[in-house]
């Protein structure tokens, strides 16, 4: 049992202009040079490990390098990613913007008061749209992989990334030796079933098939990094951001029975696998926007909890969703499980000052018990704020959780 508040964050970190000019190549299928591509990726996690160790995180990945991207501004990696390792899965040359989910997946994918709507149908998006269109706002999602492309599911979904993601975790275990980081809590990202299945699609009947065969697909990536000796973590926006991908408001019962439809498939996808190594991540998605249509964190808490793991990662340090941090107060943690809420956000460019981290820790630590609090990030913060500002706010973290450890510890001895 550590004897100090952990630090973590939610995956992905600052990339290097050269990996970034290189990747963007290989994104839009330009030619581009391979070698130069492993060479700079390479480099790339041995930088963003030896910089976590300096910032004093102690639960240290990979930075997601592994999930390129070619803007120094993306949200999308963390999913677009997956598209290159999925067999039946093809990149179109159409804006994620302006795909529409077939009438026939749609009408089967929900219990019949909630069907899942298209990607333009967000409420938060109608209401704010003079903003959302604005590209000086800041609410406009930046120049991306989805900008131009989104993927297209038109044949049985299979796992295909086996070199892929033993590159990653090659690149990750030499990171870890170079900087004298233990592999012990070491983790890495990938995307879970229902945040993977939210693709158009032309080959299932209905989106319990698409999102099954995902989740037997993706399997064999979360297996591959467990086997490895590394934690994965699971990251699914989607089982929060959902409840506004439709233009009607739905009701809760209806979201949740849909909603529970996708945490079966994603503990079918971890059967047997050690719940204490696998970390869940839920967010109400990174982008940049007003977020008052979310769906408050007490109507789909219980549905996180039923995820077979032992970590579980989420938002809380954001102003749509800092409150809710009482609701732990009555939230039942299940015994050797531990949460790591967001005490530190990607959505400002304000750096937390350390007493506030240490204040939102002690929240949580009061709530649950200082022994079951990890101290992490709200999303991803790279390619969410300038490289300067994410390092700044992994030391914010770091520092306020060396408080707070002050704090809890001598209140336990009094």
């Amino acid at each position: 049992m550590a004897n100090k508040i952990l630090t973590t964050h939610v995956g992905s970190l600052p990339r290097p202009q050269k990996l970034l000019d290189v990747a963007q190549k290989r994104t839009l299928g330009q030619q581009f040079d391979q070698t130069a591509f492993d060479r700079e990726m390479k480099n790339a996690v041995a930088e963003v490990v030896k910089h976590q160790k300096e910032v004093g995180i102690d639960l240290i990945n990979d930075g997601e390098i592994g999930h390129t991207m070619g803007w120094a501004y993306d949200y999308g990696a963390w999913w677009s990613y997956v598209v290159k390792r999925l067999g039946g899965v093809k990149a179109q040359n159409v804006s994620l913007w302006a795909t529409h989910l077939t009438a026939h997946t749609k009408a089967a994918m929900a219990p019949k008061d909630f069907v899942v709507g298209d990607w333009t149908s967000r409420r938060d998006m109608a209401k704010f749209q003079d903003a959302y269109m604005d590209p000086n706002s800041g609410c406009g999602l930046p120049e991306q992989f989805m900008t131009n492309n989104s993927p297209l599911v038109d044949g049985p979904v299979t796992y295909k990334g086996r070199a892929d993601i033993k590159r990653d975790i090659d690149n990750f275990k030499a990171a870890l030796k170079a900087s004298g980081v233990p592999t012990e809590g070491a983790w890495m990202n990938s995307i879970a079933p229902a945040s993977c299945a939210r693709m158009p699609n032309e080959h299932y009947k209905t989106e319990e098939e698409l999102l099954y065969a995902c989740a037997d697909a993706m399997r064999e990536e979360y297996k591959a990094i467990i086997d490895a000796g590394l934690i994965v973590q699971l990251d699914d926006p989607a089982i929060g951001e959902n409840w506004d991908q439709h233009a009607d408001e739905p009701s809760v019962a209806g979201y949740r029975r849909y909603t529970k439809m996708q945490i079966d498939a994603l503990n079918h996808s971890i059967k047997g696998l050690p719940s204490n190594k696998i970390r869940f991540h839920l967010c109400w998605g990174s982008w940049h926007g007003p977020h008052t249509t979310d769906i408050p964190m007490k109507h789909i808490v219980d549905l996180m909890l039923a995820v077979n793991c032992d970590y579980y990662s989420f938002e809380a340090a954001n102003v749509r969703h800092e409150h809710e941090w009482k609701i732990w107060k009555d939230v039942k943690l299940p015994a050797g499980k531990k949460i790591l809420p967001g005490v530190v956000t990607h959505s400002t460019n304000l750096i937390e000052d350390p007493e506030l981290v240490a204040d939102r820790i002690c929240q949580f630590a009061d709530a649950v018990g200082r022994d079951g609090v990890i101290a992490s990030t709200d999303c991803g913060l790279g390619g969410r704020v300038h490289p300067q500002i994410a390092w700044a706010k992994l030391k914010a973290l770091s520092d306020g959780a060396a408080l707070a450890t002050k704090r809890l510890w001598r209140k336990k001895a009094a």
